[in-house]
């Protein structure tokens, strides 16, 4: 029997799913070409590399659950410690972490939503509405979320005009949601859940070769985008292996989508990372491994933040 091994380390899920879900988006395969001409586009050697590149993330860590008491009963909560950074890859001194933003809160589905106040730092208080069709946990970790988003997209706008103007290329790990506006930006999507291609547009991502794309097409029902799959480097022979889904916005012309997919090639092959070092190679690249590290560094430490969400729990509060 011959098989092959994903060496996408699986406690992170999987890079691709057994069953990839039926998208309800709508495609438009014809920006770039024809869909009847579709094949895989190799790298052009004409195509240079940006003078600097942005590489924008953020970490969220869950310091405690708590309870949150109601005037009947109590109200779940998550405190949890959050940030979001650029590290900045640009000229001889290589890459260097840029701009930092460090978030610690309190996310609660209870009417009596209050600050927490620790001898380690103030946890901001947020209210999430209760769902019935969803879980109380997955509505609050909804809510994490959703502050991180903001918090990534504080750091991209940040980022930006730092360096407004420039010859360099921001890239957001993850969906570009939200933050499509942005000049020179794209999305950078590690996994995939959806099928979004028809069987036979989805046989040229299987083919692609290292450093090659899919023509770029158009992707969206309630928000829109410019997109297009990539195969990194260094990726075993399973058919999806290293192959990466890179976005762009859907209010750039065409001719513009299309550059940024081809400086994409000659941007993002460059930091594919090894199976040796990261065990999400090689679609997790080096400078968003090393931001992911050097956030998580600066969210605390965990147990200290944990003994002082237990002694806070003590303090009566002071009456009104």
């Amino acid at each position: 029997m011959r098989f092959s091994v994903d060496p996408w380390d699986p406690t992170y899920g999987t890079s691709l799913d057994a069953e990839l879900g039926t998208s309800d988006q709508e495609i438009d395969a014809g920006v770039e070409v024809p869909p009847r001409s579709w094949a895989p586009i190799p790298p052009d050697p004409g195509v240079p590399a940006p003078e600097a590149v942005l590489f924008v993330d953020g970490v969220r860590r869950v310091d405690a659950q708590v309870w949150v008491d109601e005037p009947v009963g109590t109200a779940p909560g998550l405190c949890a410690s959050y940030a979001a950074g650029v590290v900045c890859c640009c000229g001889p001194g290589g890459a260097h972490l840029q701009t930092v933003h460090v978030r610690r809160g309190v996310f609660t589905t209870g009417e009596a939503a209050a600050d927490i106040v620790t001898t380690a730092g103030t946890y901001r208080a947020t209210r999430a509405a209760a769902r019935a069709d969803v879980a109380p946990m997955q509505v609050l970790s909804l809510a994490l979320q959703r502050d991180l988003a903001d918090l990534e997209l504080l750091a991209a706008a940040t980022a930006r005009e730092q360096h407004a103007g420039g010859d360099d290329l921001l890239v957001v790990d993850g969906p570009l949601r939200g933050r499509q506006h942005l000049p020179r930006t794209i999305g950078f999507v590690k996994s995939h859940r959806s099928e979004y291609l028809p069987a036979d547009l989805g046989a040229v991502v299987a083919a692609l070769r290292a450093g090659e794309r899919t023509p770029v097409f158009g992707l969206g029902t309630s928000w829109e985008r410019h997109t297009w799959y990539l195969r990194l480097p260094g990726a075993s022979g399973t058919p999806w292996a290293g192959v990466v889904r890179v976005e762009c916005s859907a209010d750039l012309p065409a001719a513009q989508a299309v550059a940024l997919a081809a400086r994409s090639q000659a941007t993002l092959t460059r930091y594919a990372s090894s199976a040796y070092k990261d065990s999400r190679a090689p679609q997790n690249l080096y400078p968003i491994a090393g931001l992911e590290r050097g956030l998580r560094r600066r969210l605390g430490e965990q147990a200290l933040l944990y003994r002082a969400l237990r002694r806070a729990a003590t303090v009566t509060p002071a009456p009104a």
